[in-house]
């Protein structure tokens, strides 16, 4: 081997044999089968390869790409190629510049490794045993060298050992040198973009006075809208009860629900014109007083019921009252209300899947940005995804699932793409042939629909606060209208106890009703066949839908052996499940249960959408979904019904599951679109033993006492926290006739208090009053079970409350998050909050995640992750655990930056996986 390859082998082995704390590593050693190593030990490689200016930038797609110090060392090309070993074997060529590569990559792959040298043809993987965790520090190590190009994980996969890696780098194939655009991100040229300025700022954010001073004027708009809130339920409540017959009493019922129905969604219509009147492309630094008009007008649509609509021709028409161009035969399906309409135009027969994020505006750099979103005719937008804004789709245009355009991406007429940032593919997302319509059916559908909520549903949500209380004498007589036993305390007692047996015992009825009534309705819809949308049949798929997503009991069974008999009993085919105690999250949802299988010894981390129906504007289908045995799932996994996946495959977090090709067997998924990886490593394994035989039989039982006393703890937890708001709330009404509405202000701000304090004491409690620790362990190890404890007992959605005001930074420091100064959050969230530090002026944006945890198989890992000082997470980011954000960096909507990735300060990343793509304020 020629001195310069030797030497970038030398280098990179170096740093992956001081990651690795071993004294060497061979060069042609497999990251991951041979060395052991797993994602997180890999990002730490690359971090280190960062730092090092004799190394180029490797990535963890070029851990991945190359998983040996020779194949990185001979991918990734050198910034500065002018090297005496590169000259010596030919200096010029993409020979001489790969041999260079190979010494530089290997000194740095060394160095994280904490060895003394790595081959350069060693798989990262098979080879040296890393592990997406060291690939990802040697990526940043890299990136911080001048000399090293930016290395991703997508080239670390594709290139698993060095010598690939520096030989490909060395062409121009794998992820660009700093500064320029990544293959991902189509240049105005190819993606027809738009010019849009970057947003980047020089001018100082806000001081302290006006944060606090929008805060304070938020908390009064709280007061305010309560107040009357409350004081339209109590007179209302008392003039429907006034009825003297059953009939008077139903009559005033649908009276009072259709005018509080009718009132609620004409409220964001009226107070976006007054507030706003047009939205504008424009910038509102927030906590400003235009900040403040925004947040209360957004405050309104996203509370509006009208949300409920989504599915519905009705939900156009109240998008269009908001100002946006909607076309006819428009069909949304995501109750992702936008926020900015006037700047969305989705033109006729356009699809808009579940769970999509096209609000026409985004937080950035403490700014709120508001740009366009402009849909052509027959467009396909997938579930999962995130419309940037400035962002376009031509006539005929599709984006898959688990995609993103980024701001000024545009998908010409007719193209089908798909990834996070889109690209150009030839998966056609259109699988659902027309069907006639017509104007009369929507028209039908839609009287129907509201029919059914204002004379059934609504009515009979007010006539059932009376019929619990005429049921339950003991609850009459603390929260009746005409009580006044609430100052004794014997009554109260009473009260108590009666109101737990009702609120335990609604579970089993649930139960019942979830696992009969849907079974009944699937009968009349036959799988495979397309039947035309706002019909008989649709309502039954829609009516499906709701009875057997219920939140509850995923949250209450999840993360416990009880979530596979309840999904079983929703109509999963779960035939010879091999139970591990942890085969599902707490978040799993479906189109229709009775179409989904999950094969034997598949384990799911948390937030899994299987797609079983399949749409287009006029009709819908719904088809068997099968996910194949033996699989791990990572988190927030849209699995379509033609996946293209089989037996023992590990699909990781946010992956784009093919629909197309061959179906992948014993590998792992990747990315947006996806890339193969290895399926597991061999750290991964080292807790096999508690998996078997006796060992397991024994731990799985264990598991389940300590899970089903948290179950417990849960019930009773959700109990007390909803008896007393009800006392507080008949405390106000008994005081209104006395004080006014300021007792129900007041009684809104108790409320408000008393939950934020009960849930921090219950999750300070649960960690024991200190914070939580760095954990590496089995499924089966005690520890994890107080994690899972953690995770349930906290799982209130509470904060959703908080978004977009100073409060929210307040609460995440009661909760122990180190939370700096000024931090903007729109709806992130953090999962593990002792284990996650934010810096001062932060921007979050909304449906952004920090966690600090992943589980893989029967290994769970957590860890800290650092957000500096000024950095934005873009809307759908994802952030795992061992990872650092520099300040001033950011991320891109829906970008997943991986365990054990360093994003150097003011530099911009984005993708799936996360790469490099520019820089900030420059």
């Amino acid at each position: 081997m020629a001195t310069g390859a030797a030497r970038t082998e030398r280098l990179l082995a170096e740093v992956l044999a001081a990651v690795l704390r071993v004294e060497r590593v061979s060069a042609d050693s497999h990251f991951f089968d041979d060395l052991g190593a797993d994602s997180l030990v890999m990002a730490q490689f690359c971090a280190r390869v960062r730092k090092r200016d004799d190394l180029p930038t490797v990535s963890m797609k070029d851990i991945y790409r190359y998983p040996t110090i020779q194949g990185v060392a001979t991918a990734v090309p050198v910034s500065v190629p002018s090297l005496d070993e590169a000259g010596a074997a030919g200096a010029g060529t993409a020979i001489g510049v790969s041999q260079a590569l190979d010494v530089r990559l290997a000194e740095v792959l060394a160095a994280v490794l904490r060895v003394e040298r790595v081959s350069v043809d060693s798989h990262f993987f098979d080879d040296l045993g890393a592990d997406s965790l060291v690939m990802a520090q040697f990526c940043a190590r890299a990136r911080k060298r001048d000399d090293l190009p930016t290395v991703s994980m997508r080239d670390i996969y594709r290139y698993p050992t060095i010598e690939t890696l520096a030989a490909a780098f060395a062409v121009g194939e794998p992820s660009p040198v700093r500064g320029q655009a990544p293959s991902g991100i189509p240049l105005p040229s190819e993606a027809q973009a738009v010019d849009v300025p970057s947003g980047d700022s020089d001018e100082p954010p806000l001081g302290t006075l006006p944060y606090v001073l929008c805060g304070a004027a938020q908390l009064l708009f709280f007061l305010v809208f309560s107040s009357v809130g409350g004081l339209v339920a109590i007179e209302g409540y008392e003039w429907v009860i006034e009825g003297s017959r059953t009939v008077d009493l139903y009559r005033r019922a649908v009276s009072f629900s259709a005018a509080v129905f009718f009132g609620l969604c004409a409220l964001p219509i009226v107070a976006k014109w007054l507030l706003v009147g047009r939205f504008t492309h424009r910038r509102l630094r927030v906590w400003s007083v235009a900040y403040l008009r925004f947040w209360c007008v957004k405050a309104f649509i996203r509370t509006s019921p009208a949300r409920l609509l989504a599915g519905s021709p009705l939900y156009g028409l109240y998008l269009r009252a908001l100002g946006a161009r909607i076309g006819k035969g428009v069909v949304i399906l995501s109750r992702t209300v936008p926020v900015c309409t006037d700047l969305l135009s989705i033109g006729d027969g356009t699809l808009i899947r579940k769970d999509v994020h096209l609000s026409c505006y985004r937080a950035h750099d403490g700014w709120i940005e508001t740009g366009s979103v402009t849909l052509g005719a027959q467009v396909i937008v997938s579930e999962q995804t995130v419309l940037d804004i400035d962002t376009s789709m031509g006539d005929g245009a599709q984006l898959g699932h688990a995609s993103s355009l980024q701001r000024g991406q545009s998908v010409p007429a007719g193209e089908s793409w798909h990834g996070s940032p889109a690209e150009a593919t030839t998966t056609d997302y259109s699988s659902v042939p027309p069907v006639a319509c017509g104007t009369l059916r929507p028209a039908i559908y839609s009287l129907g629909q509201l029919a059914a909520m204002l004379l059934v549903y609504l009515p009979m949500s007010v006539a059932g606060v009376s019929i619990v209380l005429s049921v339950v004498p003991q609850l009459n007589a603390v929260l009746g209208p005409e009580s006044s036993a609430l100052t004794n305390p014997a009554s109260v007692l009473a009260a108590l106890l009666a109101s737990l047996v009702v609120f335990i015992g609604a579970a089993p009825v649930g139960l019942v009703l979830v696992g009969t009534l849907p079974r009944l309705l699937r009968l009349a819809i036959k799988p495979d066949r397309v039947y035309p949308l706002y019909g008989f049949h649709y309502g039954v798929q829609r009516a499906i839908l709701r009875l057997t997503n219920i939140r509850f009991f995923t949250t209450l069974f999840g993360d416990s052996s009880a979530i596979v008999h309840y999904l079983r009993c929703l109509g999963y085919d779960l035939r010879n499940v091999q139970q591990t105690g942890s085969n599902f999250g707490t978040m799993v949802k479906h189109d229709t249960p009775y179409l989904s299988k999950v094969g034997s010894g598949t384990m799911v981390a948390d937030g899994l959408s299987i797609i079983n129906a399949e749409f287009s504007s006029t009709s819908f289908r719904l088809s068997r979904t099968s996910i194949g045995p033996d699989n791990f799932l990572g988190n927030n996994i849209a699995y379509p019904s033609g996946g293209r996946t089989g037996d023992n495959c590990l699909l990781a977090t946010k992956v784009l599951v093919p629909i197309d090709g061959p179906v992948r067997e014993g590998v792992g998924l990747l990315g947006s679109p996806s890339f193969e990886i290895p399926r597991t490593v061999m750290r991964d394994t080292q807790f096999d033993g508690m998996a078997i035989g006796d060992e397991l039989r024994r731990r799985l039982a264990a598991k389940n006492r300590h899970n089903a006393l948290t179950a417990s703890l849960h019930l009773l937890v959700r109990w007390f926290h909803f008896v007393v708001l009800a006392l507080i709330g008949v405390a106000a009404v008994d005081l209104y006739d006395v004080y006014g509405v300021l007792v129900l202000a007041l009684a809104s701000l108790v409320s408000v208090a008393f939950t934020v304090m009960l849930f921090t004491l219950i999750e300070r409690a649960v960690t024991g009053f200190r914070p939580l620790k760095p954990l590496y362990c089995s499924i089966y190890d005690p520890a994890f079970w107080s994690h899972e404890r953690f995770w349930k007992l906290t799982s209130h959605r509470y904060m959703e409350a908080f978004n977009g005001t100073p409060f929210k930074a307040l609460v995440w420091r009661l909760l122990g998050a180190k939370v700096g100064r000024r931090v903007f959050d729109d709806g992130c969230t953090l999962i593990e909050r002792t284990l996650v530090s934010i810096g001062d002026d932060c921007t979050l944006n909304a449906a952004s995640v920090v966690q600090s945890h992943s589980q893989e198989d029967g290994a769970f890992k957590s860890d800290h992750a650092t957000l500096g000082r000024g950095v934005t997470l873009g809307v759908g980011a994802f952030v795992h655990y061992g990872t650092v954000l520099g300040d001033q960096a950011q991320l891109d909507a829906d970008t997943f930056l991986m365990k054990g990735e360093e994003v150097p300060p003011r530099a911009r990343w984005g993708g799936n996986p996360a790469v490099e793509t520019g820089r900030t304020h420059e």
